[in-house]
């Protein structure tokens, strides 16, 4: 099973690296307008006439392929934990867990202790403070 996931994250990363960073018009001539992508609507706008020399336009051929689609960089497919009792649901070889935001720092560890015992793959795993005190230790 892991070379599936290998074999999608090479995928995942060959789809994306060919895909352009797709920016806002004019974004690199003004700094009062920022990057972040706005479909260009102008009479005469270059870009939206897709001018050759000119930044790409988002479209659908750029989109990734359906099994491709949700997928973590690692190939796994994440799932959204509350509480312990989701873990059960979770299956191994294909999702991830990530730990939702709102849970407090005590369910989250105990949420971690579980995953480690079940052998789930945790995304966003977050280090308690006595550990990080640990690891600055040994360094």
């Amino acid at each position: 099973m892991e070379f599936i996931f290998m074999k999608e994250r090479k995928a995942w990363n060959m789809v994306n690296s060919k895909k352009p960073k797709f920016k806002r018009q004019e974004s690199w001539r003004y700094i009062r307008v920022k990057s972040s992508w706005r479909k260009p609507k102008g009479k005469s706008s270059r870009m939206r006439r897709r001018i050759k020399g000119w930044p790409k336009l988002v479209s659908v051929g750029y989109g990734n392929k359906k099994e491709l689609r949700g997928t973590h960089p690692s190939g796994y497919k994440p799932i959204i934990v509350h509480n312990i009792d989701e873990l059960e649901k979770i299956n191994k070889e294909t999702q991830a867990i990530v730990i939702a935001h709102t849970v407090g720092e005590k369910k989250s560890l105990q949420i971690l202790d579980k995953a480690k015992e079940l052998g789930l793959k945790v995304l966003n795993r977050k280090m308690p403070e006595e550990e990080k005190v640990e690891e600055e230790k040994t360094e």
